[in-house]
């Protein structure tokens, strides 16, 4: 007999399709048998070692988080129920252009210190690994969820050329082609860039053709972080799609958001410059999460001069007096790069973690009220906080368009992703949230999307932009990654106030045909494993 079997479910199998009712057969990990109600009239209903009941529940795919930051988290939390209590079975890792391989010891330690915003500083982690192949392999000693990466771009000029702002030589250019084609070799599945991030803000449109020319060669995509979602989004937009048209690079836009006063209401311009570049043949998807704001670093909002050389300049200009008015000039006055050409309001950036604990009462507070409570300015504050935590505080940033998110998420190239940094005492509840707050919220309460369209967006297109042969859609023969969820209690238990309360409504999801979430609880079992890249 086969392992198990899940009777009388409502199956939406990701690819658009109308739900039907089903006994969905699961056995050495995969989809073996899916017996439709009127197939099964009159006859034998199949049987398996085990069965569940899913009256009342919709069977998924499990939900492919298109942009995650748990490069860490999955190494150093088992549970990992923040992603897990989801609903999500796959996360797509090195984001931004920012992650831990390939490094040598010189820039591993330069990137912990970097990203510890992200990620907390690594010092919990045996980092046993140097290259892209080896930390997949990490990941596949047994991990919470499976796990996709793309090679970072700011990681790979920051080996080949260091962190300064300069063009690379043609030597360095050569060395950067290098290690990407042995990110992709060894199983990655595309490659990020963070392009308001130092080092990868530095490098020129050429030199970011070429990548990804190496890229499309595997048949991997491209996945930016562009240059601006503020005062320059369009324009910034319009330069990956060029970008990567030359290349001849399949284009993924990460949280592809429209924020700050300058973009409200201004998402349909948008979807028309990629509406008109689809219909000319240009290969392109997108993700977003679910809410108005957004998450970063609080180092993040600095113009790029103030970060070329590393963390350890960042900290010794913010220390220097005259250095620090002039960061302050073009944050207040200008608008800083890092904040997106936009002059940043205090009021909109709301702390969100620390590595510190001695500083948690900035925690949760905006920049602004807490130097209202220390009589002092707002950038005397930031610079205090970056300095005493060393770059390590996390944000919020309160800049979003409700009307934006809608339009957006509607579109037929839209997958989801959390972009959730799961550091710091309060972090963003999209972390938490995400693909529950789709279902719930968007689907059920708005009608924003159907039931059905909405877990096409989180399952069957992501799959198909990682070219996942045999995931994303409930199909015999397919991985048994799969998420049971009540469509009328199901949502994001994460707010703004408790960001880590997990969701309601989803009490079983399936990795590789194991359970991960039994009766709402985290299991002890450990099915998750590298997904790399598959051959072309």
């Amino acid at each position: 007999m086969e392992d198990l079997v899940i009777r009388d479910a409502d199956v939406v199998d990701g690819g658009g399709a109308p739900s039907y009712r089903a006994d969905v057969v699961v056995d050495d990990g995969r989809i073996v048998a899916i017996v439709k109600e009127a197939a099964a009239a009159g006859c034998q209903r199949p049987r398996a070692t085990r069965e569940l009941d899913a009256e009342g529940l919709v069977l998924s795919p499990g939900f492919i988080d298109m942009h995650a930051h748990s490069d860490l988290a999955l190494l150093r939390d088992p549970d990992h129920s923040a992603k897990a209590g989801q609903g999500v079975t796959l996360e797509v890792l090195g984001q931004d252009g920012l992650s831990y391989a390939p490094v040598d010891d010189r820039t591993l330690a330069e990137v912990r210190r970097a990203i510890a915003g992200w990620n907390g500083h690594g010092d919990d982690i045996d980092f046993d690994w140097r290259s892209v192949g080896g930390y997949l392999d990490r990941l596949d000693r047994g991990i919470a969820v499976n796990a996709a990466y793309l090679i970072p771009q700011g990681t790979v000029r920051a080996l080949a050329v260091g962190w300064e702002d300069r063009e690379a030589t043609p030597a360095e250019l050569d060395r950067m082609r290098r290690l990407v084609a042995e990110g992709m070799e060894q199983g990655a599945v595309g490659m990020s860039s963070g392009l308001t991030y130092t080092p990868g803000m530095y490098a020129e449109d050429a030199e970011l053709t070429e990548l990804c020319r190496v890229v499309a060669s595997y048949g991997g995509y491209y996945c930016p972080h562009h240059r601006s979602y503020g005062a320059g989004a369009l324009e910034a937009y319009a330069e990956m799609v060029a970008l990567s048209r030359a290349a001849n690079c399949s284009l993924h836009l990460a949280h592809a958001t429209m924020n700050f006063g300058v973009n409200e209401g201004r998402a349909p311009e948008l979807l028309s410059l990629l509406d008109k570049a689809l219909a000319a043949g240009a290969d392109i998807t997108l993700d977003t999460y679910p809410y108005t704001p957004g998450s970063t670093t609080l180092a993040a909002m600095l113009p790029s001069w103030a970060n070329e050389g590393g963390p350890d300049a960042v900290l010794a200009r913010l220390a220097d007096d005259e250095a620090s008015e002039r960061i302050r000039h073009h944050l207040e006055s200008v608008g800083s790069d890092g904040c997106h050409g936009v002059p940043i309001e205090w009021d909109t950036i709301e702390v969100s973690g620390v590595a510190d604990p001695a500083l948690a009462d900035f925690v949760g507070r905006t920049v602004e009220e807490s130097a209202r409570l220390r009589g002092e300015t707002p950038w005397t504050t930031a610079r205090r906080l970056l300095l005493a935590d060393r770059l390590a505080p996390s944000i919020l940033q309160h800049v979003g368009h409700e009307e934006n998110v809608r339009t957006i998420m509607r579109h037929r190239v839209h997958t989801g992703g959390s972009d959730g940094i799961l550091q710091g005492t309060k972090p963003h509840p999209r972390a938490y949230g995400t693909f529950p707050h789709y279902l719930g919220h968007y689907v059920r309460e708005l009608g924003v999307l159907s039931l059905e369209e909405c877990v096409s967006h989180l399952t069957a297109r992501p799959a198909a932009r990682l070219r996942l042969p045999d995931r994303g859609l409930v199909r015999e023969g397919y991985r048994a990654d799969v998420v049971l969820f009540d469509p009328e209690t199901v949502a994001a238990g994460s707010t703004f106030t408790e960001p880590r309360k997990l969701p309601t409504g989803i009490p079983h999801v399936l990795i590789n045909g194991r359970f991960v979430i039994e009766d709402g609880c985290r299991t002890d079992v450990l099915a998750g494993r590298a997904v790399r890249r598959s051959p072309m």
